[in-house]
């Protein structure tokens, strides 16, 4: 009997620690999740009677909408030392930063949030015309802490979350940049380490190809950077940046003929 008891209690006790440790250790910021997301469902529910036309007789609602979609994609590194750390970032109020996916090292990928939803992850920042990043796009966080190669399980997971997001949202190919090329200055992410050339061939994002490229002599590199898409009101800054994704083996601020002829290639293929 002693036997069978202790069998029991033993039984009993793996079931509670193994129920303890799948517990989801984010419950309560889910809560908070979800009571902001209703509170925003039922603003966008309510008839627009008090709008800034209030003559008309009667309100006539439009039969023709849908709703706001993303038209770009942000990459980032996270700047931290693990994807437990980030994902408890994102969920402190006083941190006031998000993102839609976190990928982790082992290529586990984190939907922290509606891809409707307008994450803070873009901060001040502008790429082409485009200035409220967070309002047209998609941030993707990789637990990367600035200085280290990424994963092969997390670049997989990436490839197959862009292809399902690229789909879903009609993204254009060029509108998948990093947060360094979209605040040049001011952000490094994702680091000289970020497989740029292998996402493009996957049909995120632009490369170049040099071969047979003549630049003409009256070739502006500076138009150039800001016909892809940089914002060079600080020049040094964008040429980095431009490098940070284009060519990472060279940290220089300067445009060398090898540069004249990535960015003669590129402006090309961004018009």
């Amino acid at each position: 009997m002693m036997k069978i008891l202790l069998k029991i209690f033993f039984v009993t006790a793996g079931v509670i620690i193994l129920n303890a440790c799948s517990r989801n250790p984010y419950k309560g910021t889910n809560r908070s999740y979800k009571k902001q997301a209703k509170a925003y469902a039922k603003i966008i529910s309510q008839y627009p009677l008090k709008d800034s036309a209030v003559n008309a007789p009667y309100w006539i609602g439009t039969t023709n909408f849908n709703m706001r979609k993303p038209n770009f994609i942000i990459l980032h590194h996270t700047a931290q030392n693990s994807c437990d750390q980030t994902l408890k970032t994102f969920t402190t109020v006083r941190s006031q930063v998000s993102a839609h996916y976190v990928i982790c090292k082992d290529g586990t990928v984190h939907h922290m949030l509606n891809d409707y939803l307008r994450a803070w992850q873009a901060g001040v920042s502008k790429w082409g015309n485009t200035t409220d990043i967070n309002s047209v796009s998609i941030g993707i966080e990789i637990d990367n802490n600035g200085f280290e190669p990424f994963t092969d399980p997390q670049i997989n997971s990436l490839l197959e979350l862009l292809g399902r997001l690229k789909s879903a949202y009609s993204i254009p190919t060029a509108n998948f940049v990093g947060h360094a090329d979209i605040a040049p200055g001011r952000k490094v992410d994702p680091n000289k380490y970020f497989p740029w050339q292998k996402l493009s061939e996957n049909g995120f994002g632009l490369w170049y190809d040099t071969t047979g490229v003549k630049v003409p002599d009256n070739f502006d590199a500076i138009r150039a950077l800001r016909i892809i898409g940089y914002d060079v009101r600080k020049p040094e800054a964008a040429v980095y940046s431009y490098k940070l994704h284009f060519v990472p083996g060279d940290s220089t601020r300067i445009i060398t003929d090898a540069d004249k002829k990535i960015l003669f290639d590129l402006e090309r293929k961004y018009q």
